[in-house]
């Protein structure tokens, strides 16, 4: 969940609110005039913060290259053994993640066209253990209206999701649902994202975070099916395709398909 970094009282309340990660947002929340501020907030009110009272938190600093950027680098260094990391916006090739301190992990937002294309090797880079997908600066560079399944940025989505998977990361972030009240719309962003293989999505408001993470979960459904293939891979002799009752052929994928949708360890499972 993303919370302004001049609002004292709001990132109290993000880090109480059950999000799986916050990020105090210096950029694009913060007005210019207010920045030098945030960054005191964010450093006087996350000090405070023992590791056992918060959710994993981050900080999202300015885009390297801005007027802001060395002073908000500042101020996270002043949290390096209070942060669970740095979220880098506006990131068009790896060297822009590498001013981060070497201490704190890296998070790197793609949003536009140049950072797409660049994505493989951005979530590559060693620092870079996690992409967000900026679908609202990119829909503006590409001039198309965002919508709530992504239709119009599915090859960049896709893009995106490929970098990942072959930089070993796991999948991309999805960016907010801008409409707090439209919890259909969310759902709907949030299942199309998890389709294409995203594991996540921002949130902008408490009230959206269960949608999101219901979006995300296994469905009953598929927690049922993966718990057959398991039994029908146990029950064989580990070699070649199997056959479930319902005549559906299963091979080795699907097993390690089946094993992370319950939580286990596919190396383990297919020794």
């Amino acid at each position: 969940m993303f919370v302004p970094g001049d609002r004292a009282d709001r990132i109290g309340k993000a880090l109480a609110s059950g999000a799986d990660t916050v990020v105090v947002d210096l950029e694009d929340a913060v007005d210019p005039a207010r920045k030098q501020r945030a960054r005191e907030l964010v450093v006087e009110t996350l000090a405070a913060v023992t590791s056992a009272e918060r959710p994993s938190t981050v900080v999202r600093i300015n885009a390297s290259g801005t007027e802001w950027a060395d002073g908000d680098l500042a101020a996270v260094r002043q949290l390096a053994g209070v942060l669970d990391g740095v979220l880098v916006p506006k990131v068009e090739e790896p060297e822009d993640v590498a001013a981060v301190p070497d201490e704190l992990p890296v998070a790197a937002i793609v949003e536009g066209a140049s950072g797409v294309f660049a994505a493989r090797e951005i979530a590559a880079h060693p620092r870079v253990n996690a992409i967000l997908f900026g679908s609202f600066d990119l829909a503006a560079e590409l001039g198309v209206t965002p919508s709530a399944d992504g239709r119009e940025l599915l090859h960049a989505r896709s893009q995106t999701v490929l970098a990942c998977a072959a930089a070993g990361i796991p999948g991309p972030i999805d960016g907010p649902h801008p409409s707090i009240d439209d919890l259909d719309g969310l759902a709907r962003g949030a299942a199309a994202a998890r389709e294409l293989g995203f594991t996540g999505k921002v949130v902008l408001h408490p009230k959206q975070i269960d949608t999101v993470r219901a979006a995300f979960a296994p469905t009953q459904a598929e927690l049922d099916r993966a718990r057959e293939v398991l039994a029908a891979y146990r029950a064989g002799d580990g070699t070649g395709a199997l056959r479930l009752p319902d005549g559906t052929f299963v091979d080795r994928p699907v097993v390690v398909r089946a094993a992370g949708l319950l939580g286990l360890d596919a190396a383990e499972v297919l020794s």
